[in-house]
């Protein structure tokens, strides 16, 4: 079992490490959402599956499922794999599952954030997401972790942070009507210091377009280590991810992080651009919630790759640019492993690798 406190972790003495910190375990979850992964979600299945093998061969891998589609999860992943269950309504554990805190003692707490499928009453993707709003809890009740239930809507995918003080975000997400409306952004600052222990909030203009997360910064950024990130670029005028690129560097480059230093930015190409093809289109169940349309853009970015131990996963997105991509993710992360799984099933639900995982910090 498990506590819920009336504390915050700040006032506990408790921060989030970055993602680049040793790690304990990497927590995903399992696909079944038949009107968002195509096919009965057994291409998505396959591609979780290779993920979670990439990051067990350096991570303990623990995978949340419904008690349907427990049997089939056993069959398709390593026997290393530790599986519990837990259903959601989706399977974006980024967003739904607990963002973990450590503090000085190496003690480990989770926060639960509020979830409303990405919009609730305003722009949300399904109408119902009880599951995924219960799934943090749930894990941290299942683990004896303690928990602190967060009174804020946002989703682990909205947040990066560098264990040293800093969080970037976009200000098209968290300052969103459909997340919390009744917030600006010095509240929002604020809310984000005391569950995260960090000091400094940088806010980035806009995520990628087309988006649905409404431009969730692990979609365009990834913290690297202190100080230094990779940054989605493109260097078509035509496309409107050059503004939205040029944006973010501008705001980079005029920021400091929260102990002073200046940004070291990585450009990472953007691939594509990509989109759904009819094939595709037609092999998802039609719903009122999430409409999937032949020739729609993908929000498609190697920077939703995942740092763990000794690794980094990466997708692999676009011949054109898979190779680039590789070569700078290895020259920054010079330690590790870089390993690229095939994306485009998971892009094809909305997101990528970082997306559908979510780190336990050691």
């Amino acid at each position: 079992m498990s506590n819920t406190l009336n504390t915050t972790p700040r006032q506990d003495g408790f921060r989030m490490p970055g993602e680049h910190e040793p790690q304990q375990a990497v927590l995903m979850a399992w696909p079944e959402r038949a009107d968002n992964w195509r096919e009965n979600a057994a291409p998505a299945q396959a591609a979780f599956a290779a993920v979670a093998r990439a990051i067990a061969v350096a991570t303990p891998v623990i995978v949340c499922a419904s008690g349907e589609q427990m049997e089939k999860a056993r069959t398709m992943l390593p026997a290393t794999v530790e599986l519990l269950k837990i259903p959601s309504n989706d399977s974006w554990m980024r967003d739904i599952g607990p963002s973990y805190l450590v503090d000085d003692a190496g003690q480990r707490r989770g926060v639960d954030w509020q979830f409303n499928a990405w919009g609730g009453a305003v722009n949300g993707l399904y109408a119902d997401w009880s599951l995924d709003d219960a799934l943090a809890g749930e894990l941290l009740s299942l683990r004896g972790e303690d928990r602190y239930r967060a009174p804020l809507v946002l989703e682990g995918g909205s947040i990066h942070v560098d264990g040293e003080g800093t969080c970037i975000t976009t200000a098209e997400c968290l300052m969103h009507p459909g997340r919390n409306p009744g917030l600006d952004a010095s509240r929002i600052e604020g809310l984000l210091s005391d569950y995260l222990g960090v000091d400094r909030v940088i806010w980035l203009p806009r995520g990628l377009c087309n988006d649905e997360t409404d431009g969730h910064v692990d979609n365009i950024l990834h913290i690297a280590g202190p100080a230094e990130v990779l940054l989605t670029w493109c260097d078509n005028p035509e496309d409107p991810v050059y503004t939205i690129c040029r944006e973010c560097l501008d705001t980079l480059e005029q920021q400091r992080d929260a102990r002073g230093r200046a940004f070291t930015v990585h450009k990472l190409p953007l691939p594509g651009p990509l989109h759904v093809t009819a094939r595709e289109a037609a092999g998802i169940q039609p719903s009122t919630s999430m409409v999937r349309t032949a020739g729609e853009r993908l929000a498609a970015s190697y920077a939703n790759f995942l740092i763990t131990n000794g690794r980094v996963v990466f997708p692999l997105l676009d011949p054109a640019h898979d190779h680039t991509a590789r070569s700078i993710l290895q020259a920054v992360f010079p330690d590790r492993e870089v390993i690229g799984i095939d994306g485009r099933e998971i892009l094809l639900g909305g997101g990528n690798i970082h997306c559908i995982t979510q780190q336990i910090p050691a």
